[in-house]
């Protein structure tokens, strides 16, 4: 049985007519006829559309929403400029350009003959410094001794020289009261002379008590004599005790210089401490300056503009630089307006231009001023020309652990950036 027809039923009275093709209408050809159910269905495939269309702009708006790209944005990485800390002739280059390197290789070799000759001037003069050191401190402790003895023996001198003159005074006197008395007795020999010479003249005296008087007269002249030279000998002991007297005292002034002298010694050894010391740290110097002839690596990475054997650098003259790959990152400048629900760890990906890979990577840093703010000129916008302009401000991008592991992005390279905010 044939099927049914699921259209309409014409209402009654009305023409049948055989449906014909659809065709498109010529200059003879009958006007086109469009039936009321072809008309509803197209309405209904024109909501559809609608509602289709609709449906895809919510959901292109919503993916748009989701994430802010911007072309802007360039591969960076710290460079690592190597500069010499001495001067000297470049006597050998261990690498090549564009040769990547690890941490602690040796780059560039100075000829060190100078820093040697240098270093071994140094280790002398040190040697001598710490000889003058080793006999001052040896001289302070014995000047310190000596003084305190000599004090201690020109004491004892003094005090001993004026017991002398004390005794020698004494003596000296005494010998004086000798002489007096002998003198004395000297005058009354003589007068005793003279009258018993009268007295035996007339005979009145024996000629044996005369004697006897003469005798004692020469006796007390020799008596005085003696005296006289034991007063002489006494006032020659008190000169002598008081020049010992003057001599100790000398010394002990002289000892009483001592204690300035020790204090001489022991600055003189200081001074020795402190220049030993300035010649140990003119050693570490030269010891220092001779390890700067051979420069390293300070990072991992590709050695870039090197200098050539036959060079000679001074200090702060950059020979070469080092690029640490392994630690790029990406600089992207978004668009002030693309910051609103921009945070720190959002997920990223980085469409390289050289090679059309996509690396992924997170948002790490928001700058914390616009690109133009670090410009020689920053804008001055309080001015009557001011004219709103939406700025950029640089978003750090680090990429996630293995991503360029083949070291495809270099530095200055334009990547596209693209930040997802959900």
């Amino acid at each position: 049985m044939p099927e049914k027809s699921h259209e309409a039923e014409p209402e009654k009275g009305a023409v049948m007519e055989s449906p014909s093709p659809v065709e498109r209408p010529g200059v003879d050809d009958p006007p086109f006829t469009v039936y009321p159910a072809r008309r509803r269905k197209k309405r209904w495939i024109m909501l559809a559309l609608a509602v289709v269309l609709a449906g895809a702009c919510a959901l292109l708006w919503h993916h748009l929403e989701g994430f802010a790209s911007t072309d802007d944005a360039q591969v960076d990485v710290h460079l690592y400029p190597v500069s010499a800390r001495i001067a000297g002739y470049i006597d050998r280059v261990g690498v090549g350009d564009n040769q990547w390197v690890t941490k602690g290789t040796p780059l560039v070799e100075i000829d060190p003959t100078d820093y040697q000759v240098a270093l071994a001037k140094a280790e002398a003069a040190l040697d001598a410094s710490e000889a003058t050191a080793r006999g001052l401190k040896i001289d302070v402790p014995l000047s310190s001794v000596d003084t305190a003895s000599t004090l201690e023996l020109t004491s004892a001198e003094i005090t001993d020289a004026q017991a002398a003159i004390e005794a020698a005074q004494k003596k000296a006197a005494a010998a004086h009261a000798l002489v007096l008395e002998t003198l004395a007795e000297n005058v009354k020999a003589q007068d005793d002379v003279t009258r018993y010479r009268l007295l035996l003249a007339k005979e009145e005296v024996p000629r044996q008590i005369y004697d006897h008087a003469y005798a004692a007269a020469a006796s007390d002249i020799a008596a005085i004599s003696a005296a006289r030279a034991d007063q002489a000998a006494a006032e020659e002991a008190v000169r002598e005790a008081r020049s010992r007297l003057s001599e100790a005292e000398a010394q002990y002034q002289d000892a009483k210089a001592g204690p300035q002298r020790v204090a001489s010694t022991r600055a003189r050894a200081l001074a020795a401490i402190a220049d030993v010391e300035q010649r140990t740290a003119a050693v570490e110097q030269a010891r220092l300056n001779l390890g700067y002839t051979t420069i390293y690596a300070p990072v991992s990475g590709e050695v870039t503009k090197k200098v050539v054997v036959g060079l000679n650098v001074s200090p702060g003259e950059q020979m070469l630089t080092v690029v640490p790959l392994n630690q790029v990152w990406i600089t992207a400048n978004f668009k002030e307006t693309a910051l609103k629900h921009m945070r720190v760890g959002q997920r990223a990906t980085i469409h390289l231009d050289s090679n059309g890979r996509i690396y992924r990577g997170h948002v790490d840093s928001i700058a914390g001023a616009t690109g133009p703010i670090f410009s020689l000129l920053p804008p001055e916008n309080a001015t009557g020309n001011y004219v709103k302009i939406v700025q950029r401000v640089p978003v750090k991008i680090l990429l996630e652990p293995g991503e360029d592991g083949d070291h495809a992005l270099r530095p200055g390279m334009n990547v596209e950036v693209k930040v997802f905010l959900r």
